[in-house]
């Protein structure tokens, strides 16, 4: 499923909730609060373009890298792998890089 995962599948979700299913927690809930493209503005031979997610969630507990299971009501269940970035005043901020 990620692998069709595209900076389209994201772009509108801008401000949606998603949930992470994470170990110390049932859960915690993030925030789409990011998505940018990479590098060339089209793909080349099929490949998609690379693109990177910002979401942020809760100041505790911050989830270390790794992958995680994420829920979304539209897209569904699907792992990424996510990069604590730091807090922006109201959250902490993950990353996830899709090339």
């Amino acid at each position: 499923m990620v692998e069709g995962f595209t900076i389209d599948t994201f772009s509108a979700r801008i401000g949606e909730r998603f949930l992470i299913s994470a170990p110390e927690s049932a859960f915690v809930e993030a925030q789409l609060t990011e998505a940018t493209a990479a590098g060339a503005a089209e793909s080349t031979l099929g490949e998609r373009v690379p693109f990177s997610l910002v979401f942020r969630g809760p100041l505790e507990p911050i989830l270390p890298q790794r992958i995680y299971r994420f829920e979304h009501d539209a897209l569904g269940a699907f792992d990424i792998f996510i990069v604590p970035i730091g807090p922006d005043g109201t959250g902490m901020q993950y990353q996830a890089v899709f090339a």
